[in-house]
Protein backbone atom coordinates (compact mmCIF):
# COMPACT_ATOMS: atom_id res chain seq x y z
CA UNK A 1 0.00 0.00 0.00
CA UNK A 2 1.13 3.66 -0.73
CA UNK A 3 0.90 6.09 2.31
CA UNK A 4 0.88 9.61 1.49
CA UNK A 5 3.53 11.75 3.80
CA UNK A 6 1.61 15.05 3.41
CA UNK A 7 1.20 15.44 6.99
CA UNK A 8 4.57 15.05 7.70
CA UNK A 9 5.85 17.68 4.90
CA UNK A 10 3.03 20.42 6.04
CA UNK A 11 4.69 20.14 9.86
CA UNK A 12 8.56 20.65 8.42
CA UNK A 13 7.37 23.46 6.03
CA UNK A 14 5.59 25.09 8.98
CA UNK A 15 8.99 24.83 10.99
CA UNK A 16 11.35 25.82 8.21
CA UNK A 17 8.70 28.67 6.89
CA UNK A 18 7.47 29.47 11.07
CA UNK A 19 4.04 30.16 9.53
CA UNK A 20 1.10 27.39 9.65
CA UNK A 21 0.05 25.75 6.29
CA UNK A 22 -3.26 24.57 5.50
CA UNK A 23 -4.47 21.90 2.98
CA UNK A 24 -6.95 24.86 1.59
CA UNK A 25 -3.31 27.27 0.91
CA UNK A 26 -1.84 23.80 -0.51
CA UNK A 27 -4.92 23.13 -2.71
CA UNK A 28 -4.66 27.11 -4.15
CA UNK A 29 -1.29 27.20 -4.48
CA UNK A 30 -1.17 23.59 -6.46
CA UNK A 31 -4.74 23.26 -7.72
CA UNK A 32 -5.55 20.32 -6.26
CA UNK A 33 -9.18 19.79 -4.88
CA UNK A 34 -8.46 20.24 -0.96
CA UNK A 35 -11.26 17.07 -0.86
CA UNK A 36 -8.16 15.40 -2.58
CA UNK A 37 -6.00 16.01 -0.21
CA UNK A 38 -7.70 15.06 2.10
CA UNK A 39 -8.54 11.99 1.12
CA UNK A 40 -4.78 11.56 0.45
CA UNK A 41 -3.97 12.15 4.02
CA UNK A 42 -7.01 10.65 5.90
CA UNK A 43 -8.19 7.38 3.37
CA UNK A 44 -5.43 4.45 3.64
CA UNK A 45 -5.10 3.16 -0.21
CA UNK A 46 -5.97 5.95 -1.57
CA UNK A 47 -5.07 6.64 -5.68
CA UNK A 48 -4.42 9.59 -6.92
CA UNK A 49 -2.87 10.60 -10.76
CA UNK A 50 0.85 11.53 -11.10
CA UNK A 51 -0.12 14.80 -11.79
CA UNK A 52 -1.15 15.70 -8.30
CA UNK A 53 2.15 13.80 -6.74
CA UNK A 54 4.03 16.16 -9.46
CA UNK A 55 2.67 19.19 -8.16
CA UNK A 56 3.01 18.20 -4.42
CA UNK A 57 6.64 17.59 -5.17
CA UNK A 58 6.91 20.87 -6.26
CA UNK A 59 5.18 22.45 -3.83
CA UNK A 60 7.14 20.94 -0.98
CA UNK A 61 10.39 21.05 -3.36
CA UNK A 62 10.99 17.78 -2.87
CA UNK A 63 11.32 14.18 -3.89
CA UNK A 64 8.17 11.28 -5.41
CA UNK A 65 9.99 9.16 -2.37
CA UNK A 66 9.64 12.31 0.25
CA UNK A 67 5.83 12.42 -0.83
CA UNK A 68 4.68 8.98 -0.50
CA UNK A 69 6.89 5.63 0.56
CA UNK A 70 5.58 1.43 -0.14
CA UNK A 71 4.12 0.28 3.23
CA UNK A 72 3.39 -3.43 3.06
CA UNK A 73 -0.40 -4.67 4.07
CA UNK A 74 -0.46 -7.62 6.49
CA UNK A 75 -1.14 -9.81 3.72
CA UNK A 76 1.63 -8.79 1.73
CA UNK A 77 4.32 -9.44 4.61
CA UNK A 78 2.12 -13.05 5.17
CA UNK A 79 3.09 -13.96 1.71
CA UNK A 80 6.69 -13.04 1.93
CA UNK A 81 7.38 -14.76 5.04
CA UNK A 82 5.61 -18.27 3.16
CA UNK A 83 7.70 -17.69 0.65
CA UNK A 84 11.38 -17.69 2.58
CA UNK A 85 9.84 -20.37 4.44
CA UNK A 86 10.01 -22.25 0.93
CA UNK A 87 13.37 -21.79 0.01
Amino acid sequence: MIRFRITELMAEKQFREGKRVTLLEIAGSTGINRMTLSRMINLKGYSTVTDNLDKLCAYFRCGLGDIAEYVPTDAESAGKNEESGRK
